[in-house]
């Protein structure tokens, strides 16, 4: 995987991250703190500080080129401040004859309800499919997140399972419902 990914959408830019980015993810995380508390595990000490983002940032590019994962950052074409609005993340590659990862993603609450998640991963899954030569990419969910749902359901993702007690978030663990994508052209 080559760390420089650059993918363009209508609306968006998705960029896989580098150390200037620093900045930028501290206030994402910051403003969107209350907004992901319930989807995410507990925080890291230090989340809020750009010495963590300096490390986090570096480590997902050692993954990236390691043919572990795939971050990617959202960016609003239409702007030039750098605000980054989103982020989504192919990770836990498993390569031989399994070829696929997780996905995860999330959305600056003041950007949601504008489709520009579907709009994201549409072009995200179809990188991810071509360029990773992935087979199946996997994608959970609360059963309490219904937006998110609704948005795997549209990019094509089946229902696999139900997962009791599969994460510990927001301070309990919480069960999921697992979905999958197969490469359409994979077969």
């Amino acid at each position: 995987m080559a760390n420089g990914v650059v993918i363009e959408t209508g609306r968006l830019f998705l960029v896989a991250p580098s150390p200037e980015h620093a900045l930028a993810m501290r206030d994402y995380m910051a403003r969107n703190r209350d907004h992901f508390a319930p989807y995410l595990p507990p925080v890291p000490e230090g989340l809020h500080t750009l010495e963590f983002w300096h490390e986090r940032l570096a480590a997902w590019r050692e993954e990236t080129a390691a043919d572990e994962s795939l971050r990617l950052l959202l960016f609003d074409r239409g702007r030039s401040d750098g605000l980054v609005i989103g982020d989504c993340a192919f990770t836990n590659v498993v390569r031989g004859p399994f070829q696929a990862c997780h996905l995860g993603y999330k959305l600056d609450r003041q950007f949601v309800g504008r489709g520009l998640m579907r709009e994201a991963l549409t072009a995200a899954l179809a990188y991810a499919f071509r360029a990773l030569k992935l087979h199946r990419i996997m994608a959970n969910y609360q059963p309490t997140n219904e937006r998110s749902g609704k948005l795997l359901r549209r990019l094509g993702f089946t229902v696999e399972g139900y997962a009791r007690d599969y994460l510990f978030l927001n301070g309990a663990w919480r069960d999921h419902i697992l979905t999958s994508l197969v490469n359409p052209n994979g077969r």
